[in-house]
């Protein structure tokens, strides 16, 4: 059992010491720091995200709020909008009927006049007529009457002398 690792002798263990030292130097040297400085810029960095997700997080729920801030005045001004639409249908809606019946009542009067006028009309013609049937009667009764001379000319003395009656 002379193996020289398990075993060492006095020389290997004041080299392995001495370039154990120079190892440990030359790292705290130029090692230690660079490692250090990767570390602090590391978790700089992580510091540093953090930071910024945090700041991110709290804009993000400002946004949200002014989203719904935005969203709760968009849906107010739909209502209005939507409000004030039903609204307008509404008047043009009353506009529209009473307009329909003011033109209903113009209309009814016109037809009432006009039956008016074709009554009287009508009644005119009637009139006329019978005054014409009226005169054909009594000129063929008058004829008939008439037929002889003599009872011509005592009607026609008869009428003359209730004509300065009256």
């Amino acid at each position: 059992m002379n193996n020289p690792l398990v075993s060492p002798g006095l020389g290997v263990i004041v080299w392995m010491l001495v370039a154990f030292g120079i190892l440990v130097f030359i790292l705290m040297k130029w090692g230690w720091p660079v490692i250090l400085k990767a570390l602090n810029d590391r978790e700089k960095a992580i510091n540093d995200a953090l930071h910024v997700a945090e700041k991110t997080k709290a804009e993000m729920a400002n946004l949200k709020a002014e989203n719904e801030e935005l969203l709760k005045q968009a849906k107010q001004e739909r209502d209005e909008i939507l409000r004030h639409a039903r609204a307008t249908s509404e008047q043009i809606i009353e506009e529209a009927r009473a307009k329909a019946a003011t033109e209903a009542d113009r209309i009814v009067e016109n037809a009432r006049e006009n039956i008016n006028y074709e009554k009287l009309k009508a009644m005119h013609d009637l009139k006329n007529q019978m005054a014409t049937l009226s005169i054909e009667i009594a000129e063929k009764l008058l004829k008939q009457e008439l037929a002889d001379k003599q009872k011509a000319n005592d009607f026609v003395a008869q009428e003359l002398e209730k004509a300065q009656l009256n």
